[in-house]
């Protein structure tokens, strides 16, 4: 039998025996743990960074509510002020409390070296006692408890960053008040009842128009026509129209009239089969119109919701915990299909607010 011991250089090192340790080196001093000016210097500075963070997170506040965002936006070199402001205040705010912070670990917290040995498994009740007192150490070595400059300085930057948080909520929109219980399918007269119109070509819908199986997705007439309503034209622009628009879009399905099963005090709700729900998914909002014409199942493609349009708009499936309300229709003089009033019910997502008896 060969002795292969000494055939590579690991085995060679493996009869040398373990690597002696070199040991910690020698701890080197830095100037601010040997001169006191230079470690007041270094705390003035760090408390500095983190006064500064405090000042652009109030200048964000100041640039949010001054300069202009709409049509028209206030612009500097072909970008919009308010953009530019916000993004430079709140990115310095961050950018000097990250950098105070390092700054503080750099020149004022402990830095004497350490070694630790590693082990696999989950460590003793004896060594977690002693890593929490380390990290009581650790705290204890970095100042905070005897450097209150810095300690409130940095607490007021951190705090003063909720301010922004709290502010830029506003950007979600104004909250909703009723504004869900009222859409502009209510805005129709007596004279001239508020006609349904196919979505993007706005043109009105005879009912002669549909066959069994169809599905359109329609709009209010007033955004086309809003003087026959004696709607203000500024309810139906800019984003106001996109307002109105996501709360009255439509769909109408036609199918036949036996397989309808009106609920409660909706049997004239309906028109030769025709019925007219919200396109707007009462799980999170998405808009819907994914329809199954043998069983008038309509689908959700975010969430699989399903809505029985020919039993009232009940979910039958998925995580929607409520119907999609029912538009009452009718027909005008004219023949074209017509709303008969708002509908009965908040559209949209389901809110703590709504209440729904189901029937």
């Amino acid at each position: 039998m060969t002795d292969n011991t000494h055939d590579s250089t690991g085995g060679e090192l493996a009869e040398l025996g373990p690597i002696p340790d070199p040991g910690i080196p020698e701890h080197t001093w830095r100037p601010t743990d040997v001169d006191p000016k230079a470690e007041k210097r270094a705390e003035r500075q760090v408390s500095a960074m983190f006064g500064l963070s405090a000042v652009f997170t109030i200048l964000f506040v100041v640039s949010y509510f001054t300069f202009h965002i709409g049509e028209h936006w206030t612009v500097w070199l072909g970008h919009g002020v308010s953009t530019i402001a916000l993004g430079v205040t709140l990115g310095l705010a961050l950018l000097l409390i990250g950098v105070g912070i390092i700054q503080w670990a750099r020149k004022l917290m402990g830095d004497h070296e350490i070694s630790e040995l590693r082990h696999p498994a989950r460590s003793d009740d004896e060594s977690r006692e002693g890593t929490l007192a380390a990290l009581t150490q650790g705290l204890e070595e970095s100042g905070i408890a005897r450097r209150p400059l810095i300690r409130n300085s940095l607490l007021g930057a951190v705090g003063l960053l909720g301010v922004p948080a709290i502010v830029m909520l506003r950007d979600l929109g104004p909250l909703p008040g009723d504004s869900l219980y009222h859409t502009i399918w209510g805005m129709g007269t007596k004279k001239h009842p508020m006609r349904i119109v196919r979505d993007g070509i706005w043109s009105p819908i005879l009912a002669s128009d549909l066959e069994i199986g169809d599905l359109v997705n329609c709009q209010p007439d007033a955004y086309k026509n809003p003087q026959r309503y004696g709607i203000d034209p500024t309810l139906v622009e800019g984003t106001e129209l996109q307002v109105q628009k996501a709360k009255a879009s439509l769909i109408l399905s036609r199918m036949d009239p036996g397989d309808i099963k009106p609920g409660p005090g909706r049997k004239n709700w309906t028109v030769d089969g025709i019925v007219a729900y919200s396109k707007i998914c009462t799980h999170v909002g998405c808009p819907i119109s994914l329809n199954e014409r043998t069983t008038h199942h309509l689908l959700c493609p975010c969430h699989q919701s399903t809505f029985d349009l020919a039993n009232s708009g009940k979910v039958v499936f998925g995580p929607a915990g409520r119907p999609l309300p029912q538009l009452p229709i009718a027909v005008d003089d004219e023949g074209y299909l017509v709303a008969q009033s708002d509908f009965t019910e908040p559209v949209g997502p389901s809110f703590w607010e709504r209440n729904y008896v189901q029937r």
